[in-house]
């Protein structure tokens, strides 16, 4: 990733448009900013929910709330709680999010 053309910030996370996401069930709501290819999120899912595809996008996601499980395409999964991150590169392995109670997420890709 290489940051660059950005000014120095602030982002009101309370005032960024939540948009509603369905899954495969439950439901996700995004907060995003676009900073020139880079993308920054603030995810909140509900309790049940379960991404309705298996996602090939690189991220860095951070648990601030709740509780995320991360399934890979070969199987293996992991649990998030509050202040565990994970960091996946671009097509490197497909993976999909559930969680039972819900969660909220900060998510850079």
């Amino acid at each position: 990733m290489n940051i660059s053309d950005i000014s120095f910030g602030i982002t009101e996370w309370a005032g960024v448009e939540r948009t509603e996401h369905r899954g495969e069930t439950g439901m996700a709501w995004w907060q995003t900013r676009q900073f020139g290819a880079i993308r920054v999120r603030m995810v909140e899912y509900s309790a049940a929910y379960l991404a309705d595809h298996w996602c090939s996008k690189g991220h860095i996601l951070l648990c601030l709330e709740g509780e995320l499980e991360s399934e890979l395409a070969d199987g293996r999964k992991f649990i998030l709680t509050p202040g565990v991150s994970y960091q996946v590169a671009d097509n490197a392995e497909a993976h999909r999010s559930s969680t039972r109670h819900g969660a909220k997420l900060f998510i850079v890709d």
